[in-house]
């Protein structure tokens, strides 16, 4: 396959505009990376070189990349070491446009290589030893979504771009080296001073997905295709969490929705700080050590990262206005696959409980605010970032609902999705790519792209607010029926209430009652009572741990501090802390006091995303 066919593969019908992206992508565009990378955790840097492989889809006067405090030391064509004039400008708060001064002509392929040194910007987490588990060694990851990785290595940081890459990365003794591709080679020495480690990504990936980990980690194998890594003390407890589940998550994935594409799958569990329940880092995902609860209640939510092996991964969302690309695709097929492996009513509560998340978001911004549209609109300027929230999960996965309603089978949906999947196969596409291949497969359904009642794809794109149609959750009754009726009984008189009457309940259904009761209102008296009945403050669970906090927070139930503090120390997961925040500041004086002393303690060990949503809590008009 030639280099201008390779990158016409991305080529969608609709313009390749990413107003996030400094890069001039359009003219000049990356086509693999080579990295060689040496990370030292005494300067807090890495340090190294990237050989970037460049195909012109235009005559240019320069290539320009995205950067964002990273020191670019040299610039030079990688053929024959001549360098080559670059200037970096200004672009944006989140980043810095690299001008290259490298001419080009249409359909030319060339070679240039930068020396650089990052690990000052946010990509980067460095923790020290004390903010890990095992307490002993420091420790370093990165997040890439959604513009961050333009602060670990230059390039073209937009997820319409997409590459291969193959990194060496070397490590001082007795760390190990991370990344998200397969792992291609090692040389570890007792001897020497430096451990190497070598990786190769052969799947073309938007930049965002580049991810390296490095640690003290050791691994053990859950199933035939995976393995968990992590710090040698939580290691069994993470094998007895995921053994086998993930391999079964897997097969029904396949089931669905074809071939899983990338081999491997495995799961590195991070350290307390890391901020998201998840990271679908190709190959290695990602995952909060939250999950590991003990009782493999929480281990479903490997399906979420494990459907974007197709949804995101694969088929990615273009710009990040259409991020619902990604996630409302994935919730549906985590909920698909949910579905498949625990039942119509399971699922029917966890949308429920989505639901009722896109609620608290759309009262958060109000229902007149943009960032409410599912295409939410982001100018120049503006931090992606800065527009994160539910409604690309919840109300994409509402519309993608809607499409299977119209087609009306979950198996003819499924069978399209499978073929959507491998014809945008490692492309980036907006929403009119995918509407117009929905109508190619299914043209009898054409009339709903226009339909006068607020159901086109016009108002689906543009309607701020709810969704303009919701899926059918009725099957989750019978386990919402028996929590409704407690959740009555606890707003009126709970003594009667024998003692331990949720203890078969799951997860889903536990959450389902502790919203019912957070929104009733409870007072002191009655939130002891339900302690007493459900004993609550001493659960595991982080997601029953985040509801029965904002119950007590609400109420001015000022004796469960101490177990709000202790969540907020433990962790730093966005889902849980941000909410945990809004909480606190809208609580007693003693939780907004509580709220300013837990973030002075724990505010460098956040991730960088997260100590600025909280920042903006705590101090809104600055």
């Amino acid at each position: 396959m030639s280099a201008i066919k390779h990158v016409a593969l991305r080529g969608s019908a609709y313009p390749d505009v990413d107003v996030a992206s400094a890069s001039n992508k359009v003219q000049v565009c990356i086509t693999h990376i080579s990295f060689r990378l040496s990370v030292s955790f005494d300067s807090k840097r890495v340090i190294g070189s990237a050989v970037y492989s460049l195909v012109a889809c235009q005559d240019a006067t320069e290539v320009i990349f995205d950067s964002h405090e990273i020191a670019v030391e040299a610039v030079t064509d990688a053929a024959t070491g001549d360098p080559i004039p670059h200037q970096v400008k200004f672009f944006a708060k989140f980043g810095s446009a690299l001008h290259i001064a490298r001419p080009f002509v249409k359909g030319e392929n060339a070679k240039i290589e930068i020396r650089f040194r990052s690990g000052g910007g946010p990509a980067c987490t460095w923790l020290d030893p004390q903010q890990t588990a095992m307490k002993e060694k420091p420790y370093l990851f990165t997040q890439g979504q959604a513009c961050l990785n333009r602060s670990l290595f230059p390039c073209q940081d937009t997820p319409s771009v997409k590459q291969t890459y193959d990194a060496t990365v070397t490590v001082p003794r007795g760390f190990t080296a991370l990344m998200s591709a397969l792992r291609s080679g090692q040389e570890c020495p007792e001897d020497a001073d430096e451990w190497t480690y070598r990786f190769e990504m052969k799947q073309r990936i938007s930049s965002y997905l580049v991810a390296l980990a490095v640690g003290d980690f050791v691994s053990a194998d859950i199933g035939p295709r995976s393995k968990v890594w992590c710090e040698r003390c939580i290691v069994e407890r993470a094998k007895a969490e995921f053994d086998g589940v993930v391999e079964e998550y897997i097969r029904v994935g396949e089931k669905l929705y074809g071939k899983y594409r990338w081999g491997q799958y495995d799961l590195l569990i991070m350290p307390p700080s890391f901020p998201f329940g998840g990271m679908e880092n190709p190959l290695l995902t990602f995952v909060t050590p939250t999950l590991l609860v003990g009782d493999r209640s929480l281990a479903d939510v490997i399906i979420h990262e494990i459907s974007h092996s197709w949804f995101g991964n694969t088929v990615t969302n273009k710009n990040w206005s259409e991020f619902w690309l990604n996630e409302g695709f994935t919730m549906y097929a985590q909920r698909r696959i949910t579905t498949e492996l625990f039942g119509a009513a399971f699922t029917a509560l966890e949308c429920s409980t989505g639901r009722s998340i896109l609620l608290d978001d759309i009262a958060e911004f109000g229902e007149d605010s943009p960032l409410t549209q599912l295409r939410v609109p982001i100018s120049d300027g503006v931090d992606p970032e800065d527009t994160y929230c539910e409604v690309p999960y919840e109300k994409g996965f509402a519309c993608v609902s809607y499409l299977r309603e119209v087609v009306g089978s979950d198996e003819a949906f499924d069978s399209f999705l499978a073929e959507y999947v491998d014809h945008f196969f490692e492309q980036s596409i907006q929403a009119e790519d995918f509407f117009d291949f929905f109508f190619a497969k299914f043209p009898q359904h054409e009339h709903i792209r226009e339909r006068p009642d607020g159901h086109s794809l016009h108002d689906w794109l543009y309607t701020r607010g709810m969704p303009p149609w919701l899926p059918d959750l009725s099957a989750a009754k019978e386990l919402t029926d028996p929590a409704d009726e407690l959740a009555v009984t606890f707003a009126s008189d709970g003594s009667s209430v024998a003692e331990g009457v949720v203890a078969s309940w799951g997860c889903q259904q536990l959450c389902y009652l502790l919203n019912l009761l957070v929104d009733a209102g409870l007072d002191e008296p009655q939130i002891k009572c339900v302690d007493e009945k459900c004993n609550f403050s001493s659960t595991l669970n982080p997601e029953v741990r985040l509801r029965w906090s904002q119950l007590t927070i609400k109420a001015k139930y000022d004796r469960d501090l101490p177990n709000v503090r202790k969540f907020l120390c433990e962790q730093g997961k966005q889902k849980y802390t941000v909410p945990l925040y809004r909480a606190l500041m809208r609580g007693s004086d003693a939780a907004k006091g509580l709220a300013a002393e837990v973030f002075a303690e724990t505010r460098d060990g956040l991730h960088p995303n997260v100590r600025g949503y909280v920042e903006k809590i705590l101090s809104p008009d600055e």
